[in-house]
């Protein structure tokens, strides 16, 4: 959709969530839940992986709700026989709310990542559509002072690289 070839896999986002999500649990200074954090982390966009990630372009189209109502039933019909379905969830509510630390621990890590994402492919590939990543991710947006720090670096990282001659 902006001009990206061989974009990441839900897989792979999901692994640099967990990742970012597990990194991030050494730096905040709240006591967390290491298995809910990573068991979010790894659920956080499974439904997508059957109906895929629709961009928000596309789904102001959509009635209000409906790709969350849609996410909800696949994440059900996925894990319905999983030991455990019921606790997972309920986790996965509590990312899509904000509930806990946890969930919204990985929904920071979630932004973080999709915006390392942007940036490796504006480097890779000199790509510039993807700008419109940058300033939806205001650094209010992050809730921990730790993505905060980090979000503002990314953006520093990106200001540098996108000067002339820059060399990052």
């Amino acid at each position: 959709m902006r001009g990206v070839t061989d974009a990441e896999s839900v897989a792979d986002h999901s692994f640099g969530v967990a990742f970012i999500s597990l990194v991030l649990a050494e730096v905040v200074d709240q006591p967390l839940d290491r298995a809910k954090l990573m068991t979010i982390a790894l659920l956080h966009d499974l439904a997508e992986g059957v109906i895929g990630d629709l961009p928000t372009p596309a789904t102001v189209h959509f009635p209000p709700g409906t790709k969350r109502d849609a996410e909800m039933q696949v994440l059900r019909e996925l894990i319905h026989d999983v030991p455990g379905a019921e606790h997972w969830h309920t986790w996965w509510q509590e990312f899509e709310d904000g509930t806990s630390i946890e969930g919204r621990l990985v929904r920071d890590a979630d932004r973080l990542d999709m915006l390392i994402q942007a940036h490796a492919y504006e480097q890779t590939t000199g790509n510039r559509w993807l700008a419109e990543f940058w300033p939806a991710a205001q650094e209010s947006a992050f809730e921990f002072a730790a993505t905060q720090a980090l979000y503002r670096e990314l953006v520093a990282l990106r200001q540098r690289s996108t000067q002339p001659d820059a060399q990052v």
